[in-house]
């Protein structure tokens, strides 16, 4: 069987990598060749709006899927009902636009932060008194790893975060003093069953992913999680793997985001997991058994930003697994990450305060 995915980043190589050994074959659609997926599997050359190369593509494939949410939904759309895409477009759509998906999270009585659109100068005044300072303001398609966003903490902010992005729809939503960030993944088959990974614990900086824990309780935190999740994944009667996003502040959860899709926050769980987030993706679109979440240990994941470190001084740590996306280094790319397993907690965030510590000092510093 052959599973047609549009983009050939790192997530979709790694789709690709959990798939071969269940006998699936890939084919990626990207703008180059020289993509991480494009280095393990066949590519299709071009843009994601190319209806020709989209139909060529689903014609290739017995089922379609994606590895960022930024693809096409137009043209995803125009292949019509006979080509099978998954998960739903319902669900691109709405992680597409912040202000459905805050919408969503009201719906579905799932706590998530004040907010209103802004298009005008008028909507930014009104949604200024409204929601307050400070907040931030973002643009509401096409945002991710902190891009299309500032943080507004005067009047003057407000202004200048408004000419900086203005042009397009914005959101404006308060910004939350928040003690920490945690996400949680799941995967929904198409029969309906359900597969909760253990909880994440996330560590950002300057908008990008820099280090995940995990599991990480406590337990009240995960069933609270957990059943938000499944709320969304139900909504939408899902298929393949889903994320959420959190705050925690004060021990209670405010939802942030969603992405659709395999997440750089479950990378663990393809060395932490009984099955990894990848190949339960795979197994979720192709109609299969869904496989165990349950964690072998406890695992910190690190992602490596911009540059490659040595491999002997990473590969010296015990339990340590090096991941390398097969990308050019460049400031703020993500090239690669390096997941630790340990026997406790404890030892694990030993293990990756001391990579930390030569990889990304500024990130220890946060922890």
């Amino acid at each position: 069987m052959t599973i047609g995915v549009v983009g050939g980043g790192q997530l979709g190589r790694m789709l690709a990598l959990a798939g071969i050994p269940l006998g699936q074959k890939f084919l990626f659609l990207d703008r180059s060749t020289d993509t991480p997926a494009g280095q393990i599997a066949p590519s299709l050359v071009g843009e994601f709006t190319d209806q020709k190369l989209l139909r060529a593509l689903a014609a290739r494939s017995e089922v379609l899927t994606f590895d960022w949410e930024n693809v096409s939904l137009a043209g995803l759309r125009a292949l019509g009902r006979a080509t099978r895409i998954a998960p739903p477009l319902a669900a691109l759509a709405m992680s597409q636009d912040r202000i459905a998906e805050k919408r969503l999270f009201t719906k579905l009585a799932i706590p998530t932060t004040r907010h209103l659109a802004v298009d005008s100068v008028p909507s930014l005044v009104r949604a200024l008194r409204t929601v307050g300072l400070p907040g931030v303001l973002k643009t509401r398609r096409l945002g991710y790893d902190g891009k299309g966003q500032a943080v507004v903490r005067t009047i003057e902010e407000a202004w200048h975060g408004f000419e900086k992005l203005r042009g397009v729809p914005l959101i404006y939503e308060e910004f939350v003093p928040f003690d920490f960030e945690v996400s949680i993944i799941g995967a929904r088959s198409r029969s309906g069953e359900i597969a909760i990974y253990p909880l994440n614990r996330n560590l950002h900086r300057d908008g990008i992913l820099r280090l995940t824990r995990a599991p990480f309780g406590p337990a009240a935190l995960q069933r609270r999680a957990a059943h938000h999740l499944r709320r969304v994944l139900e909504h939408f009667r899902y298929e393949g793997v889903l994320n959420v996003e959190f705050f925690v502040r004060r021990g209670k959860l405010i939802a942030n985001e969603t992405a659709p899709r395999v997440h750089n926050s479950g990378h663990w769980t393809i060395e932490g997991a009984a099955t990894s987030q990848f190949e339960n993706h795979l197994r979720a679109i192709l109609g299969l058994p869904l496989g165990a979440t349950t964690a072998r240990g406890h695992a910190a994941m690190i992602n490596l930003i911009g540059t490659l470190p040595a491999r002997p001084l990473v590969l010296a740590t015990p339990e340590a697994h090096w991941h390398d996306y097969g990308k050019e280094e460049r400031p703020g790319r993500k090239v690669g990450h390096v997941t630790v397993l340990a026997d406790s907690a404890q030892r694990r965030d030993a293990a990756a305060r001391k990579l930390l510590r030569a990889i990304d000092p500024v990130a220890l510093r946060a922890l």
